[in-house]
């Protein structure tokens, strides 16, 4: 396995090499980088034209330029970081170093809940081939990978922004908004369950009452410019969390698995009862990331310490539980410091930049803006992958239902969970592994587009600018940026083959 990936390392090196000087070359012959100083009425222009020449070593060969650009990009190996300077003189590391967060922290997020809710989404329509919810999602699949990024994005800021902020300023749903946000979710419902004409009608109306009851309680308690969650919330969701975890892992039959799930729930929220002063008086980034660690520590402490003959199992179902309790409980604090964010940003959800400029809230509030900032680009990223994701995963899904090792599980008289998780979806998840994989490259692609509707300055603008400037400084820091990230995610599906398959390992 190390030879395999110390060989894949060296010819991901060498085809970055490549790359990276066909890119280079590219870009310093796309244009003429002293276009607008020479169409410049200003006395001084040759003088600045000169400069610029000499900036951008216009004089020297391309070889000896693109011959410096990768000796600085070498000494990051050695500490000696050179990316070059852009047109005005500014060092591209720095410019780097914010557009990378930026943009890397947008399309991780997007990646990760395309991940999770493509590949649950493709189970689903696979096990329920051609009925009412496999339609409807297949049909919502091909139009949101049809749509164009740009118009999408235009969409969303039009009514998840502008129309949602207008609503906040009084945050209670209208009567008729009840009554169809009720029936939909009940239609949705009854087509995801299925069944008999009576057990469809029972379930949409069941539905369509508790929806509306809920959403006229929150109304009566202005719950959505003044929410709660609380303790008890994060504990029954958690809870809740740990036995459908449970149940897809190993079935609830599994008391010690279950009772693993269920103990890491209590601890976790006994631990956030300890630890609610630091979060709430002094809480950091630093806090956070070690507490998670600790959260991740205990979490495989206690699936082992039940687990039994289960460990294995019992380990990897109270490690996601214990995530998903951390989520909850940085959730609450969140819900807690709604009211307040909105006292300072009464129109939460913005259109423009990713952070607020000057804004003067506390730890948890500047958390809130960065989240409302995050949340619309993330959401059309989102939209688009879970599309290629879903089709995807049910068209493999579908192929391995159909294998003869499926239909001797089944014989053997396995549970249709057991058939679907281990024998069914393992299998059916290593060409998934590697559309996950050109996906993020593609995410990459799109963000840049969307990071300029968005107005978010990301590697995207740092691309652009570049580009219109004939700039090649800024245009190879995003290769590079991206360029590796592309690289290390196939690196990653092919551990993940390895992983998935044992006969890849050999």
């Amino acid at each position: 396995m190390l030879k395999f990936i110390l060989r894949r390392i060296g010819v991901s090196a060498l085809v970055l090499l490549g790359a990276s000087f066909l890119m280079y070359m590219l870009v310093i012959n796309s244009g003429d980088p002293l276009k607008d100083l020479r169409e410049s009425n200003a006395q001084n222009r040759e003088q600045l034209m000169a400069q610029r020449a000499e900036l951008l070593r216009l004089d020297d060969s391309p070889l000896e330029r693109y011959w410096d650009w990768l000796s600085g990009v070498l000494g990051c190996f050695t500490g000696n970081c050179d990316l070059g300077v852009t047109i005005n003189g500014v060092q591209v590391l720095g410019l780097t170093q914010q557009a990378a967060a930026s943009s890397l922290r947008l399309i991780t997020l997007a990646t990760l809940l395309a991940i999770v809710v493509g590949v649950a989404l493709g189970i689903l329509t696979a096990i329920r081939q051609y009925s009412g919810f496999d339609y409807t999602i297949t049909f919502s699949a091909f139009l949101f990978f049809s749509l164009p990024v740009f118009w999408a994005a235009t969409l969303l800021k039009e009514y998840a922004a502008i129309q949602y902020n207008n609503w906040i300023a009084v945050g209670q749903y209208a009567p008729w908004t009840i009554v169809i946000a009720a029936a939909v979710v009940g239609f949705v419902l009854q087509a995801v369950l299925g069944g008999s004409t009576r057990r469809r009608l029972v379930t949409a109306g069941s539905a369509f009452a508790f929806v509306a009851v809920v959403m006229f309680v929150f109304n009566a308690l202005n719950w959505w410019r003044e929410p709660t969650f609380g303790l008890a919330g994060v504990l029954v969701v958690s809870g809740a969390a740990g036995v459908l975890v449970t149940a897809l892992v190993t079935g609830l039959r599994n008391r010690r698995v279950l009772y693993a799930a269920l103990t890491t729930t209590v601890v976790g929220v006994v631990a956030y009862l300890a630890f609610a002063p630091l979060l709430v008086n002094q809480p950091s980034w630093l806090l956070l990331a070690g507490l998670f660690v600790l959260t991740l520590l205990v979490s495989a402490g206690i699936g082992a310490a039940w687990g039994g003959f289960s460990r294995r199992q019992a380990v990897l179902v109270t490690l996601v539980t214990g995530v998903i309790t951390s989520l909850l409980v940085v959730g609450d604090i969140l819900i807690a410091n709604w009211a307040s964010f909105l006292g300072l940003k009464s129109r939460p959800i913005s259109t423009i930049g990713s952070q607020t400029p000057n804004f003067t809230g506390d730890f948890w509030e500047r958390v809130l803006d960065m989240g409302t900032q995050i949340i619309l680009p993330t959401v059309l990223l989102t939209l688009v992958s879970v599309a290629t994701h879903s089709r995807y995963t049910r068209s493999s899904m579908l192929e391995t239902l159909n294998q003869d090792y499926v239909r001797t599980a089944r014989s053997k008289g396995l549970s249709e969970r057991e058939v679907i998780v281990k024998h069914a979806f393992r299998n059916a998840l290593i060409p998934i592994t590697t559309i996950v994989a050109f996906d993020f490259a593609a995410l990459i692609g799109g963000a840049v587009i969307t990071e300029q509707v968005f107005g978010w300055k990301g590697m995207g603008a740092l691309f652009q600018d570049g580009l219109n400037a004939v700039d090649p400084a800024p245009v190879m820091a995003f290769f590079l940026v991206t360029g590796v990230a592309a690289v290390l995610m196939n690196l990653v599906a092919d551990l993940a083959y390895a992983a998935l398959d044992p006969r890849i390992r050999r």
